[in-house]
């Protein structure tokens, strides 16, 4: 039998992960957190899901951040597991007349909890990758605290799969593969010209 310290309310993960109560609701329903409800339908969230992301959140806060030129006014973030095609993202988009900081995550897991530490305005998203896909990031970050101003999925997928697996929001921008990066580039320099952001 499994002890109670096992498990903590959805209000004890929020305040453990510094997250708001609707965003541990969020994640619950999109598993990243591992829940189940007790016969009075309160939810008990597994302990050991909720340290695996603080223990992920350290690692982001101890890993070094990918080199940008001097006075990046904006944050962006790639969730690629291909990492090949991620570094000639990075060396692309740091060319730009006023490139944004970046940094990078491998899958949906570890681009969530860098998400939630980075706060970027735009995060350029794969769909198919190991662990947690793109879509159940995405949805992870909808109408949390931490949604990015815009998201950019890039996927090998077609318009029928990804309909077929439950579609993405108006709001995304999809690029599929392959693409040029002059495509990105001109998608990532129209976002920044139309002002989606707030002042800092």
């Amino acid at each position: 039998m499994i002890s109670d310290d096992a498990y903590v309310s959805t209000r004890e993960a929020a305040d453990l992960l510094g997250i708001s109560l609707r965003t541990a609701q969020l994640w619950v329903e999109s598993g990243v957190l591992l829940a189940w409800k007790t016969s009075g339908g309160h939810r008990r969230i597994l302990r050991k899901s909720v340290n695996a992301l603080l223990e992920e959140r350290a690692r982001q806060a101890n890993a070094p951040a990918s080199k940008g030129k001097a006075g990046a006014a904006r944050k962006l973030v790639i969730v690629e597991d291909d990492q090949d095609l991620t570094r000639l993202i990075e060396l692309s988009l740091s060319d730009l007349a006023e490139p944004p900081e970046i940094r990078s995550a491998k899958d949906g897991f570890e681009g969530l909890v860098l998400i939630g530490q980075f706060r970027p305005d735009v995060v350029i998203a794969d769909l198919n990758m190991p662990g947690m896909d793109g879509f159940r990031m995405i949805n992870s970050l909808l109408g949390s605290e931490f949604a990015p101003a815009k998201i950019i999925v890039s996927t090998a997928l077609s318009s029928a799969d990804i309909v077929a697996r439950g579609g993405l929001p108006d709001s995304v921008d999809i690029l599929q593969k392959p693409y040029s990066l002059e495509l990105l580039e001109q998608k990532v320099l129209e976002i920044l010209k139309n002002g989606f952001f707030a002042p800092n």
